[in-house]
């Protein structure tokens, strides 16, 4: 008797078990405990993230005798000090190619302005004709040999320039060498002629 009844409550028992792990939620993937190796989803990206710009990298000292007038990999920005509003927040780069010009091979030296507009509101240039740089090459007295507009013609056509946040316009021209004599260093500069303080400069070295 003592045994049927033992029994009875061990099927009970087991029966109630059963029933209790049946009823019991399936732990999501949010309620598991973190497992070592586990990849979670990564978040959606979004469209205000920041990222910050990397500083140049430093040259070595064989890079340092090759260009000696190179700051880098990329030639240094020039930020405006201007009493203009409107020129504010504007930023110039100007590169010289190749930095050593072999005059024997190098007919042409290949300029390259790029202007970027780094303030808070976009900026409007006027121009009361269809030329917006000049470049001048000059000797280390700063005394222009060759001037890039002899050379261009000129249409007095009007036009205006819109430059937005964060956004930029670049000029590739190409001046003269014929003006050049070997192993001197050279001054390329590029500027706007309605906005003389727009204006960048870069030195390289001639070889013949």
């Amino acid at each position: 008797m003592k045994r049927s009844a033992t029994f009875c409550l061990l099927a009970l028992f087991c029966a109630a078990t059963a029933v209790a792990q049946e009823a019991a939620p399936t732990p999501t993937r949010e309620e598991l405990p973190p497992v070592f190796g586990d990849i979670s989803p990564a978040p959606p990206p979004s469209s205000d993230v920041v990222l910050p710009t990397s500083p140049p990298a430093k040259r070595g000292w064989f890079g340092r005798v090759l260009h000696p007038f190179s700051g880098g990999d990329a030639p240094p920005a020039v930020a405006l000090r201007t009493r203009d509003p409107k020129l504010r927040g504007l930023v110039l780069v100007l590169q010289v190619s190749p930095q050593t010009v072999k005059l024997s091979e190098v007919r042409q030296l290949e300029v390259k302005l790029v202007v970027t507009n780094k303030g808070k509101r976009a900026v409007t240039l006027d121009f009361l004709n269809d030329q917006r740089i000049d470049i001048y090459l000059m000797n280390s007295g700063e005394i222009a040999l060759t001037k890039w507009s002899d050379n261009h013609a000129i249409k007095e056509k009007p036009g205006t320039l819109l430059i937005n946040q964060q956004e930029h316009v670049e000029y590739n021209e190409k001046i003269s060498t014929r003006e050049l004599t070997p192993d001197k260093v050279f001054i390329a500069e590029a500027f706007f002629p309605k906005y003389p303080e727009l204006r960048a400069r870069q030195k390289f070295l001639t070889a013949p």
